[in-house]
C-alpha cells in the first residue's frame, strides 16, 4: 500500500506542474550559486512534505475513528470503489459545486498567503512556500487522501501522503533545473496513465479489504474471538 503511494506521486508528477510547477518557477532561488540554490530547493521540499504529512495525519485520525466501529475492511473496500469511480466521473460534474466553496474560500487565502511568501527571500521563505504549497487543491492528493483514510491510522496517514509527496520531488525538482524537458506526447502519454494506476490502485483497496489471506496485500483480519481472548488473558 505504501509503495503505491511513491508510484502515484512518481506518475503523477506531470500532474503536479500542472498545479505546483509556476510556483516552483517562481520560487527566489539563488541562480548564482548551485548548492545553495540545492539546498533552498530541497527545503521548499521539505516544506510541501511536512504538510501532507499533517493532512495525512488528520486523514488517517479520520479513518482510524472510521474503523473503530469495525468497519475497516469495508472502509478500504469503499475507499478503493470511491476512488475508481471519481476517475470515471468527468471533471466538470465536480468543478464548482456549492458543497465545495467553503474549501475554495480558504484556497483562496492560502493562495493570497503564498504570493506575498513569494516575494520575500528570507531563510525561512522556502519552506514557507512549500508549506502552504502542499495545501493548494490537487486531484491526485485527494486521492492520496483516500489511501491515507484507508490506512486507518494517524501515523501511516501521515507515512502514506509523505511517501506520496516525495515521489513528486525528482521531477519537480528536474524542471527547475531545465525547463522544456519534455515532449508535449511524452506528457501526453504519461497523463493518461495516471488514471489507469489509480484504478488499479483503487482495485487493490478492495482486495485488501477482502481479507483474501495474500500476505501484505489481502491479510485475514484477526478472529474476534481470539482477539477478546487475549484481552482477558491480560485482565488482572
Amino acid at each position: 500500500m505504501l509503495t503505491s503511494a511513491l508510484v502515484l506521486g512518481l506518475l503523477g508528477s506531470l500532474h503536479c506542474l500542472g498545479m505546483c510547477g509556476p510556483i516552483a518557477f517562481m520560487l527566489p532561488l539563488d541562480q548564482n550559486n548551485n548548492v545553495k540554490k540545492t539546498l533552498q530547493l530541497s527545503i521548499y521540499h521539505i516544506g510541501r512534505l511536512l504538510a501532507y504529512g499533517v493532512i495525512g495525519i488528520l486523514f488517517g485520525l479520520l479513518g482510524k475513528g472510521l474503523s473503530l466501529f469495525g468497519i475497516q475492511q469495508k472502509l478500504s473496500i469503499g475507499i478503493g470503489v470511491l476512488m475508481i469511480v471519481l476517475v470515471l466521473i468527468p471533471a466538470k460534474y465536480m468543478n464548482g459545486h456549492k458543497l465545495l466553496s467553503p474549501i475554495y474560500s480558504i484556497i483562496g487565502k492560502v493562495k493570497s498567503k503564498l504570493g506575498a511568501e513569494l516575494k520575500k527571500k528570507t531563510p525561512d521563505t522556502f519552506l514557507t512556500i512549500g508549506f502552504l504549497n502542499g495545501f493548494l487543491p490537487c486531484g491526485l492528493v485527494y486521492m492520496a487522501l483516500l489511501g491515507a483514510i484507508a490506512m486507518g491510522s494517524p501515523l501511516e496517514g501521515g507515512l502514506y501522503m509523505m511517501i506520496f509527496g516525495l515521489g513528486t520531488v525528482p521531477l519537480m525538482s528536474l524542471v527547475v533545473y531545465s525547463r522544456g524537458m519534455f515532449s508535449t506526447s511524452v506528457k501526453s502519454r504519461i497523463q493518461k496513465l495516471i488514471p489507469v494506476f489509480v484504478v488499479i490502485i483503487g482495485i487493490l483497496f478492495i482486495v485488501r479489504g477482502l481479507g483474501l489471506g495474500i500476505p501484505y496485500v489481502s491479510p485475514k483480519p484477526a478472529p474476534t474471538d481470539s482477539v477478546t481472548a487475549t484481552i482477558e488473558c491480560h485482565q488482572p
